[in-house]
């Protein structure tokens, strides 16, 4: 199976409340655009479900990549879960199947990605291509 790794470096973001009161956590609405690096190259869209509780956060997206994977082109659509603790973040990644477009028809797969503070993300995707 091969991998693909590199950056992304974040290039864009926005944060919508929905739930912000004395009792329980605060939950939002984010997102934001990337420009992905390395093995990877194109330009991401992500949009997130947050719930902020104990100092940290959980999230839950979905994440549109539009570039190139190894020397195919076309984009794809990732189920994206993410954990941060105040310091940091780290998450999941799972390729949806069907969503392959272009040259990346059938492209199926699982990662994982890391940021310390700062705009920039390390990333690691197993990939298949059908």
């Amino acid at each position: 199976m091969p991998t693909a790794t590199g950056t992304f470096e974040i290039t864009g973001m926005h944060e919508d409340p929905w739930h912000q009161g004395e009792a329980g956590p605060r939950l939002t609405r984010a997102g934001g655009s990337q420009r992905f690096s390395g093995d990877l190259e194109g330009e991401g869209l992500v949009e997130w479900l947050a719930c902020y509780a104990n100092g940290g956060a959980h999230l839950v997206g979905l994440q549109r990549i539009d570039g190139r994977v190894g020397e195919r082109n076309g984009s794809f659509v990732i189920e994206a879960t993410s954990d941060h603790d105040g310091k940091q973040s780290s998450g999941t990644w799972r390729i949806l199947d069907g969503t392959g477009s272009g040259e990346l028809v059938g492209i199926s797969g699982t990662g994982r990605f890391e940021a310390s503070r700062g705009r920039t993300v390390s990333y690691r995707l197993d990939y298949e291509l059908g």
